[in-house]
């Protein structure tokens, strides 16, 4: 008889394998990518200090780290000027400018929705357990 650690994994059971979009959600989704790629969107190319100020509450080495990760996935281009101060800008790519339609969805569906989703969340909390 087979045991549960007899059995190899099964295909369905890997997340990357029963969601597709998942790898993509890893790229998007990060707690930080989608401010900084909206904000770039809309408001086009810019230094670091503005684009930290418009997003706010994130720090600089935070920052820095998704915009590296931002640029090794292709969704930023950093465009470096050897001026006295030196000036670095960040601009978003065609890549990631063709994440605009998602991000409208996901507007729309968050105007819809969110609502709804606060009122659940006020039943479910206000159940005894």
């Amino acid at each position: 008889m087979a045991t549960e650690t007899d059995r190899a994994p099964a295909a369905d059971t890997d997340p990357e394998l029963a969601c597709p979009t998942s790898a993509v959600v890893d790229i998007v989704f990060s707690r930080w990518t989608t401010p900084i790629l909206w904000t770039l969107h809309t408001h086009g190319r810019q230094r670091f200090v503005e684009l930290e100020r418009r997003i706010g509450a994130i720090t600089a080495k935070v920052l820095t780290q998704r915009l590296r990760q931002l640029e090794r996935d292709g969704m930023v281009v950093r465009t470096y000027h050897p001026e006295v101060p030196p000036r670095v800008e960040y601009e978003i790519t065609d890549l990631g400018r063709s994440l605009a339609p998602l991000f409208a969805h996901l507007s729309q569906w968050a105007a819809a929705n969110l609502d709804r989703v606060e009122q659940a969340r006020h039943a479910y909390d206000g159940q005894t357990p």
